[in-house]
């Protein structure tokens, strides 16, 4: 039960964070992700590999605002910010591209620009 409580309170505080860089630095992609990681559990998202490899091209920077599988390949460098990843998922995209969280992907990037949002 711990461990649920944590991990409710670092949620809470990423939706925080992603909502203050969005009115810091005017931008709305943040709000718009905070908003989506705000829902229910069960109406989050779920991506599988191959969809990312489907709907981004050569260096993208995707988030997708829920969990990425493993289900699939990707065949070109990508970069994916996710709420969390399986552990196929992590192995698949590293082969190509990169796997962040989503409070690297904002430090490195508070403006959100080229980002895309899939799920």
């Amino acid at each position: 039960m711990a461990k649920k409580i944590r991990k409710n309170e670092d949620l809470q505080s990423l939706i925080r964070e992603l909502k203050k860089t969005s009115l810091d630095n005017k931008v709305k992609i943040w709000k718009r992700i905070a908003e989506d990681l705000e829902k229910p559990t069960r109406n989050k998202r779920v991506v599988n590999v191959y969809k990312l490899s489907q709907y981004s091209k050569k260096d993208d920077v995707i988030v997708v605002p829920g969990k990425v599988l493993g289900s699939g390949d990707i065949d070109h460098s990508i970069q994916v910010a996710a709420l969390s990843f399986s552990s196929q998922a992590i192995d698949k995209i590293n082969e190509k591209g990169k796997v962040i969280t989503l409070r690297e992907l904002i430090k490195t990037n508070p403006k959100g620009k080229n980002i895309k949002i899939i799920g």
